[in-house]
């Protein structure tokens, strides 16, 4: 196929500027090791938003302000490979599916890649701050690490699993074996098994309504926690046994109520500083809070050490999955166990829908289509 040397992206010139369509950008030449490819859809997520505003936290709370300029965002992309570079090695070829994820490189040599934690990876580079992400037509992706989908997947609903659904496989189960899938297990942060209470905080959202999906495949009971009548029904289509509209009633109280001793685990999706304030109130002794939603700025859980100390809680923290993960949370959606769902809008209503997230007005996730197959 023809290729071109130039192609439209979305950008921002500053951190908080408004989003520009620039249709003379350089498509790249991948290079040794890399492969091109081109863009059909992407998922937008909270991240790409705080980023572009510039209100994305560091570990230390700070805002991250190195960022490469001007900034291409987008890390839920799903794409085909039109262009090979030089040494790419046996099993990659042309016309393969293949995803555009948060991580673009990794070092595989430091002590998180080689324990299988690469996301963690010391010397490893984004689609958020370091390189153009999939809010373009075209890609050069690392090709020792490629995510490569499997043939049949819908390409339009796969993105939002690249980082959404593999965040809520990882917090939602701690093991599958489905439909005879040998050595599918996964060790995962919450402890959940089946028949125990989990709630997710905001789960009529993106990430949210995926963690309600992964933790019903494996049996528990959800509780869902989000914003008005059309989030309850939402919620409850995708899975969930309860709804608490945290509008018009205290969630801590009425997930005692459901429960009797509170949860076995709680899901914070939300990224809003009061999504976490009291979630730890909602938990019986020996639960488990797992922490997704990144609020900007500094803000802490309200929850006293010695409530921690003498419930025995558990809190961890999850950014992302490894590319292992990643596969086994795609997999789930590519046998039907779990199902995205997705409103499709054009490449150039990346601005409406930034602001419709702020608003807190979408179910679901949003999937833009950049390019005709």
């Amino acid at each position: 196929m023809q290729i071109p040397t130039t192609q439209t992206v979305a950008l921002v010139r500053e951190l908080g500027g408004k989003v520009e369509f620039k249709t003379d950008y350089p498509v790249p030449v991948p290079g040794k090791r890399e492969v091109l490819a081109k863009i059909l859809y992407t998922g937008v997520c909270q991240s790409d938003l705080h980023t572009k505003s510039g209100t994305a936290a560091s570990a230390n709370g700070t805002p991250i302000t190195q960022i490469k300029l001007p900034h291409v965002g987008g890390h839920e992309g799903v794409g085909r490979i039109v262009a090979l570079g030089p040494d790419c090695g046996l099993g990659i070829k042309v016309g393969q599916l293949v995803g555009i994820r948060f991580g673009s490189r990794v070092c595989r040599r430091c002590e998180f890649c080689l324990a299988g934690t690469e996301q963690y990876c010391l010397n490893s580079t984004n689609h958020l701050h370091h390189e153009d992400g999939s809010f373009q037509e075209y890609i050069a992706l690392d090709a020792d690490y490629l995510t490569q989908l499997p043939d049949d997947v819908n390409p339009a609903e796969i993105g939002p699993v690249l980082c959404a659904g593999l965040t809520a496989y990882k917090v939602s189960i701690i093991s599958l074996f489905l439909h005879g899938l040998t050595n599918f297990q996964a060790v995962l942060n919450t402890q959940i098994k089946p028949g125990n209470w989990l709630v997710v905080v905001g789960a009529g959202g993106g990430l949210g309504h995926l963690a309600v999906q992964y933790a019903k495949a494996h049996g528990a009971q959800v509780i869902g926690v989000d914003a008005g009548a059309s989030k309850r029904e939402f919620v409850l289509r995708m899975g969930a046994t309860e709804f608490i509209d945290f509008t018009t009633t205290d969630p801590v109280a009425r997930v005692h109520e459901i429960t009797g001793l509170g949860a076995h685990a709680v899901v914070v999706t939300a990224g809003s500083a009061g999504a976490f304030a009291h979630a730890c109130e909602m938990l019986r002794v020996g639960g488990t809070l797992s922490c997704v939603g990144i609020p900007a700025g500094r803000p802490a859980l309200q929850t006293p050490i010695c409530t921690i100390v003498i419930k025995g809680l558990r809190i961890t923290g999850n950014l992302v999955g490894s590319l292992k993960e990643c596969m086994e949370a795609v997999e789930l959606v590519r046998r039907g166990i779990v199902k995205p769902e997705i409103k499709v809008r054009n490449f150039q209503e990346l601005p409406a829908v930034y602001e419709e997230m702020e608003k807190g007005d979408i179910s679901g996730r949003i999937v833009l289509k950049i390019a005709q197959e």
